[in-house]
């Protein structure tokens, strides 16, 4: 490889870098800002929205921007992608209502939907090393670890110091950088034939996804499952999901090629990207509430900061290991060992030592969580064909923010239904009031208010609620074992060879 490659290399994955964990960051950073922002603007009963708005935008327009930069340019929808997060994040920092954040932040969604597939796109196309392209892969992967503990530390510093205004603002000077740097860095790629865009998927695909995911946000919170609003939202999902794919059947280009599913390790891949979302994010949700609330520690940095750089390294890890191991063997493994984890973790007891929870905190990361996030992106893109890089490379974490809704859905009801029937059995020996039970089975009351409690209620409402979070982890197992299975029924070993021929000469009309 040339020095004036290598610099552009150096150069391009620097800004890639930069642009990714600008976008990571960004919804960590806003969980740290949240209560400012509330005080300043008012609109407590908005708040989830303000969370729930990017992601929907974010999540409906992934496979959009995937597939859009497959046919008119890669570099084209990765540059507007940072031009509409920059252009929401300035206007988040100006917002004077809850309402003006919402829609503003759903503008930073959408810039968030074409920056994550993209970036593994461009990884992909522009290094005919294509061992060199998983292990970038995998470190790029990580990046979304390690926003998970940069986040609410850098958002509480900035809030502190600052204003929350300035939480949204910090993303302009990096997101500026990034866009120039990639503006010189890399040349336009296009599809050869011209262009014809499937107008009507699109349109089905938005409208399923945001019909699909509203009800798994709403459902058990805002409304009961069995609510005429949350069937109804369902219902408008299958009929979309139908019609789209009824639609992509027939079309000339469609937004989304069924027939790369024919490819078992695309497939595959898919669910095992969709059952990760629902592992690691349950997982993840309750974690700090475990660390702080049950087993009483100050914060839960301790937890997740092994988990997330532990994530690192099992990501790296993966991409260069993918072509020395089968994907049965790579997936197989990965997956058992998660399951195994989960099993430690339903089944922690509430004194558990920091050291156990560690433990299993850093086995997750390296042997499940990292290699799995790697190779869903590496492993897709590896299965189909060129003009499908970008749609491929959005097709995992389509998935997995598919699974982290259901999985976080599913588990919080089971764990606040749990939180209830066991403190309600538990109430008496405690000699906790019978009318003060729905008001006490609240998480946030025991990590916020224990000292105005007495001391055996601490003790009852720990209890209860450790016992809920382990039996919340059933949700999470069950998706780990199942996914042992679909790794099995994964063929086939990843071919470097074969590979370097495809990216070599992609490589040349993406990096100067």
């Amino acid at each position: 490889m040339s020095s004036p490659f290598k610099a552009k290399s150096t150069i391009l994955v620097f800004a890639m870098a930069m642009g990714l964990l600008m976008a990571a960051l960004d919804n960590t950073i806003v969980s740290a800002c949240i209560s400012s922002v509330i005080k300043d603007l008012s609109g407590f009963d908005s708040m989830s929205w303000v969370f729930t708005s990017y992601m929907l935008a974010s999540t409906s327009t992934m496979l959009i921007f995937g597939k859009l930069s497959d046919i008119l340019g890669r570099k084209l929808f990765y540059l507007i992608g940072i031009a509409f997060f920059l252009i929401g994040s300035a206007l988040c920092g100006q917002a004077q209502s809850m309402a003006e954040l919402i829609g503003f932040r759903a503008v930073q969604g959408i810039g968030s939907g074409a920056l994550f597939p993209i970036s593994f796109s461009i990884i992909y196309a522009a290094f005919p090393d294509q061992k060199q392209a998983a292990k970038l892969t995998g470190v790029f992967a990580g990046i979304f670890g390690i926003s998970s503990v940069l986040g609410p530390q850098l958002g509480t510093f900035i809030t502190s110091h600052f204003s929350w205004r300035w939480c949204f603002y910090v993303n302009v000077p990096f997101g500026i950088v990034s866009f120039l740097l990639l503006l010189f860095a890399v040349k336009e790629s296009k599809a050869s034939k011209k262009p014809s865009i499937d107008y009507l998927g699109t349109l089905l695909l938005v409208f399923s996804t945001v019909s699909l995911m509203l009800g798994l946000t709403w459902g058990g919170k805002d409304y009961a499952w069995n609510s005429w609003q949350i069937l109804g939202l369902f219902a408008l999902s299958l009929v979309g999901i139908c019609m789209f794919l009824m639609v992509e059947m027939k079309v000339k280009e469609p937004i989304l090629p069924l027939a790369i599913y024919k490819n078992s390790v695309v497939s595959g891949i898919s669910i095992l990207s969709f059952i990760q979302g629902v592992v690691m994010f349950s997982a993840i949700s309750y974690i700090p509430i475990f660390s702080v609330a049950v087993l009483g520690h100050k914060n839960s940095n301790s937890m997740l900061t092994p988990l997330m750089l532990s994530l690192l390294v099992g990501a790296s890890l993966a991409g260069g290991l993918m072509f020395k191991l089968s994907y049965r063997t790579l997936l197989g493994g990965s997956s058992l060992i998660g399951a195994v984890a989960i099993y430690f973790l339903m089944t922690a007891s509430h004194s558990a030592s920091s050291l156990y929870m560690i433990t299993v905190m850093i086995v997750m990361g390296v042997c499940s969580i990292g290699p799995l996030m790697s190779m869903s992106q590496m492993g897709i893109a590896q299965n189909v064909s060129e003009e499908y890089v970008g749609l491929s490379s959005s097709l995992g974490g389509f998935w997995r923010n598919i699974g982290a809704v259901v999985g976080t859905s599913i588990t919080a009801t089971v764990v606040n239904n749990q939180f209830k029937a066991i403190l309600q059995k538990n109430a008496a020996e405690a000699h906790i009031p019978a009318d003060k039970v729905d008001s006490l089975a609240n998480p946030q009351l025991i990590m916020n208010a224990k000292d105005s409690l007495p001391a055996p209620w601490i003790h009852t409402l720990q209890d209860s609620l450790g016992t809920a979070i382990n039996h919340g982890y059933i949700v999470a197992f069950t998706f780990a074992v199942l996914a042992i299975f679909v790794s099995l029924a994964i063929k086939g070993k990843a071919s470097p060879r074969t590979l370097e021929t495809k990216a070599a000469t992609s490589s040349a009309s993406l990096v100067d």
